[in-house]
């Protein structure tokens, strides 16, 4: 099957996307599972001085896997295990082109991390996470992500903003 097979017209004007990854790096278990969040740094355009996981852009030539281990590494210099896809998320941000993010969940052997210049690092309990800081769907996602049992599948979610602004989450069973 060549490329024109795919159905991809640039003539066309349909709904585009831009795939994203995202990973929650998880340490320890039980009462003292922490999971790791990097504070953006002050100059970024995108959320500075807030807190998310890790990840970013795929590239050409990466699968989500292989980007999201890629990113985690970049990120914070830890190689993680066992990563799991915990769902999917896309986003409508209201322009012409949308943002198709998966979200995953990764194991650390250990809390040894590297900053990098997408901003400061920080280990937080699992249980006690900072609402005030995190980045607008957190509060609701990362709760999600981090109930999920090994067996459960994967989610679907669907994100846009309404009339003033104001993020918009709807899941799939």
């Amino acid at each position: 099957m060549g490329r024109e097979d795919q159905g991809i017209n640039n003539n066309l004007h349909r709904w585009q996307t831009i795939p994203r990854t995202l990973c929650f790096v998880i340490f320890g278990s039980g009462a003292e599972r922490q999971v790791l969040l990097l504070r953006g740094a002050p100059t970024k355009r995108v959320w500075p001085n807030r807190l998310n996981g890790v990840g970013g852009h795929i590239e050409r030539n990466e699968d989500f896997l292989s980007a999201t281990l890629r990113e985690v590494h970049e990120e914070t210099g830890l190689t993680v295990a066992q990563p799991r896809l915990a769902g999917i998320v896309h986003i409508d941000s209201g322009a012409d082109v949308g943002i198709v993010m998966a979200v995953w969940t990764a194991e650390a052997s250990n809390q040894n991390i590297v900053s990098s210049v997408e901003g400061a690092l920080e280990w937080h309990s699992a249980a006690q996470l900072p609402t005030s800081d995190l980045v607008d769907d957190l509060a609701i996602l990362l709760p999600k992500v981090l109930s999920m049992q090994p067996h459960d599948p994967p989610f679907f979610a669907h994100y846009s903003y309404d009339e003033q602004n104001q993020l918009r989450i709807a899941w799939q069973a």
